[in-house]
């Protein structure tokens, strides 16, 4: 079975891993005032960035169309696939992977297997990377399945918001009423529940002290656990603090793995700018 592997671009994988793992990456769309944009196609993170500081109108985004995930599955039905691994945007904070799910009796030229990864960013990308890499090993579906399982159980992500304010208008932090009361004092540290949702799990009051708590965590479950890991840095707009991390991070853990990742546009419409995270889990080539 020749089997494809879809993402979307909340995964903020770059046009070289894609494109070096055969990765199909559907643009999730950003609009501004009355103004629409592909992610990375139309819109790339420095020119959202700079906009979400000049434009009077706060940007929106709207989720991939079935016509639009539809025309990508028929043109890899064309290329000769009979599967398509379908990784996408936690269901938390989006209705897509539902929407998809509800559609899948339409497409029929071609079988598709909707993968909810929980969370997103490098957390996606990296579910992706493993199943683009399984699949050219030549395994079967359900061993990809398996395998994406075993990675997103051990995934955790710390993230931290410069401004709640974002998160809170846009709908997307769960529990917003235990914190917004206190936003511009503090400095929260955001994760994703076992349903996909974003929710405050703590607070500090400086970005050290913020850092420290992640970094805690970290340190906790690399204590714990027996597999090799890898720990992707991610942010938005913040490439001096995000070097700040990783340096930090190579020296005290040389035994792990450190990447970083982007948080693009889609992303950047709820998060703000000035976003640090990381996200830290069973290094997923130990799955291939």
């Amino acid at each position: 079975m020749k089997i494809a592997v879809v993402t979307d671009s909340a995964s903020y994988l770059t046009e070289q891993q894609a494109s070096e793992n055969n990765i199909t990456v559907v643009p999730i769309t950003v609009i501004f005032g009355k103004t629409t944009y592909k992610e990375n196609v139309d819109l790339t993170t420095k020119q959202f960035y700079d906009m979400l500081q000049t434009h009077k109108e706060l940007p929106s985004t709207a989720q991939i169309s079935m016509g639009q995930i539809q025309a990508v599955y028929d043109d890899l039905a064309e290329q000769g696939y009979d599967a398509v691994i379908s990784i996408h945007l936690s269901s938390g904070i989006t209705s897509f992977i539902p929407n998809l799910e509800a559609y899948l009796p339409n497409i029929t030229n071609i079988k598709v297997y909707p993968f909810d990864s929980l969370l997103t960013t490098a957390a996606e990308g990296n579910m992706a990377l493993l199943a683009a890499n399984l699949a050219k090993a030549g395994k079967s579906v359900d061993e990809i399945f398996t395998a994406l399982k075993t990675l997103r159980d051990s995934q955790r992500v710390d993230f931290i918001v410069a401004d709640l304010s974002h998160l809170v208008r846009t709908g997307r932090l769960s529990n917003a009423s235990a914190i917004v009361g206190n936003m511009l004092r503090i400095k929260p540290i955001l994760n994703f529940d076992k349903q996909g949702k974003i929710v405050a799990v703590a607070k500090e009051r400086t970005s050290r002290r913020a850092f420290n708590h992640v970094k805690r965590e970290i340190t906790d479950y690399i204590n714990q656990v027996d597999y090799p890991v890898r720990i992707d840095v991610i942010d938005g707009d913040n490439a001096a603090e995000s070097e700040n991390w990783v340096n930090d991070f190579q020296a005290s853990y040389p035994q792990a793995a450190i990447d970083t990742s982007t948080l693009g546009p889609v992303l950047g419409v709820h998060a703000g700018r000035k976003v640090m995270g990381a996200v830290w889990a069973r290094d997923w080539k130990s799955l291939l």
